[in-house]
C-alpha cells in the first residue's frame, strides 16, 4: 500500500485532469491538465512510477471504457466507478475539474469509491444493439402519438372494432383523404416513417438472433428462455445489461443492482419503508417487471416455452417451474392482501431476478464442466 501511486483522472472529451497521491499518507497533488488521447496519458503516467504500482480511476461516462482498456492492455490496475454513488459532501458547492480529480484521488485511497463492472467489446456491442433496438421502438411509439392526436385534432377516428396499429388500422389509414393537400402529404411521411422504423426494427431483430444464437451468450440466452415470460428480447436484454451473472455472489445483490430493492429510512425501533430505490439499471427493471406480468396466470407449459426449453437442461427447467409456482403463489398471496396489482408485480419482478441468477449460476456451472471434458479430451 505504502508503494502504491494513486490517479484519479476527470476526463472529458479533450482533456483530462491528473491528480496523485503516493502511499496511503501521501499528499494529494493536482499534476494539470493534458490532451484527451492514448498517447498523452501513457507519456504522463510513466513518469510517476512503475506502471505496477500504479492504480488508476475514473468516473464512467459518455467517453466509454476505452481508458480503462487502454491501461489494462498495458498491465496497469484502472477502475471505473459509478458517479451517481460517489459521496458528496452536502454544503460543497464548488465543483471543477481539478477539486473532481483531487476527491477521486482521495477516495480510491479510502476505498470508498463503487466501482462498476466493465464490459468486453463483444459484450458492449451486444448491449449497443439492444439500446439502439429500444431507441428504435421509442421513436416508432412517439411517431404513432404524433399522428395519432393530429387525426384527432381533425376529427378522423378509426371505425367502429378497429383497434389501433393493426393491420386494419392500417388499411384505415391507407385509404385517408386529408380535404388539406398539406395534410394529406404529412399523414403519407408519417405513414413512411413508421414503415421506415419498422424495418429498422426488423434488421435489429435479426441481427439479435444471430448474435444470441452464435455469440459467447448464447447458452444463457437460450437458458433464460426457460422462464415463462422471458423471450428472445427480454433474455438478450438482461444478458447483455447485467454481464456476468457470477459477479453477483448473492441474488439479493442483482436485485438491488435493478434498483427493485424497497427504500427504507429506519431508526432506533422505527421501521419506515417506501416506494423502490429505482437506483440500479433501468433496463433490466423494464424488462424484469414486464416479464412478471405473465405469472399472474397459474402455472403451466405452454407450446411455445416448451419449445423454448427444448435445448435446456433438466436442472434449468426445474428452475422455471420452481419460479412458475412460487411467484403465481406470491403474487396471489399479496393480492389477497389487498396490495394493488401493480405492487404485487413488482415485487414478483424482484424475486424473478433471484431465479435469473439461480439460471446463470447453473450455465456457469454446466460451462465449467464443459471446458474441463474438453481439456481431457484434448490431452
Amino acid at each position: 500500500m505504502n508503494d502504491t501511486i494513486f490517479v484519479g483522472l476527470d476526463v472529458h472529451k479533450e482533456t483530462i485532469d491528473i491528480a496523485i497521491t503516493r502511499g496511503r499518507w501521501g499528499d494529494i497533488e493536482h499534476r494539470g491538465k493534458i490532451v484527451n488521447t492514448a498517447e498523452a496519458l501513457w507519456r504522463h503516467l510513466r513518469r510517476l512510477g512503475p506502471k505496477e504500482h500504479l492504480l488508476v480511476a475514473y468516473e464512467a461516462g459518455p467517453c466509454g471504457y476505452g481508458i480503462y482498456r487502454q491501461l489494462t492492455r498495458r498491465d496497469v490496475t484502472c477502475v471505473v466507478v459509478a458517479p451517481s454513488l460517489v459521496p458528496r459532501r452536502p454544503g460543497d458547492r464548488v465543483k471543477t475539474d481539478r477539486r473532481d480529480a483531487c476527491m477521486l484521488v482521495q477516495m480510491l485511497r479510502s476505498g470508498d469509491l463503487p466501482v462498476v463492472w466493465v464490459p468486453d467489446e463483444v459484450h458492449e456491442a451486444l448491449r449497443d444493439l439492444v439500446r439502439t433496438r429500444e431507441d428504435a421502438k421509442v421513436a416508432r411509439h412517439r411517431l404513432r402519438q404524433q399522428l395519432g392526436k393530429m387525426l384527432l385534432r381533425l376529427g378522423y377516428y378509426p371505425p367502429e372494432g378497429v383497434n389501433p396499429w393493426t393491420v386494419r388500422h392500417r388499411s384505415w389509414l391507407n385509404g385517408l383523404k386529408l380535404q388539406q393537400p398539406a395534410q394529406q402529404f404529412i399523414l403519407t411521411e408519417y405513414i413512411h416513417g413508421l414503415d421506415e422504423i419498422s424495418q429498422r426494427m426488423h434488421r435489429l431483430d435479426k441481427r439479435m438472433e444471430h448474435m444470441a444464437r452464435t455469440g459467447p451468450h448464447a447458452a444463457l440466452i437460450a437458458a433464460l428462455q426457460a422462464l415463462r415470460g422471458v423471450g428472445l428480447l427480454t433474455a438478450v436484454t438482461l444478458v447483455a445489461e447485467l454481464g456476468d451473472l457470477t459477479r453477483f455472489y448473492h441474488p439479493k445483490g442483482l436485485m438491488s443492482y435493478s434498483g427493485l430493492v424497497p427504500s427504507e429510512w429506519s431508526s432506533g425501533a422505527r421501521q419506515n419503508r417506501g416506494s423502490i430505490t429505482k437506483t440500479g439499471n433501468q433496463h433490466v427493471r423494464r424488462v424484469a417487471v414486464e416479464a412478471a406480468w405473465h405469472y399472474r396466470h397459474p402455472p403451466r407449459v405452454s407450446r411455445t416455452l416448451r419449445k423454448r426449453q427444448e435445448h435446456v437442461s433438466e436442472k434449468v427447467k426445474q428452475i422455471s417451474w420452481t419460479a412458475q409456482d412460487r411467484l403465481n403463489g406470491k403474487y396471489r398471496r399479496l393480492v389477497g392482501r389487498g396490495k394493488p396489482k401493480n405492487k404485487a408485480i413488482v415485487a414478483v419482478a424482484r424475486e424473478l431476478l433471484g431465479f435469473v441468477w439461480a439460471i446463470g449460476q447453473e450455465v456457469a456451472k454446466e460451462t465449467y464442466v464443459m471446458q474441463g471434458a474438453d481439456q481431457v479430451v484434448n490431452r
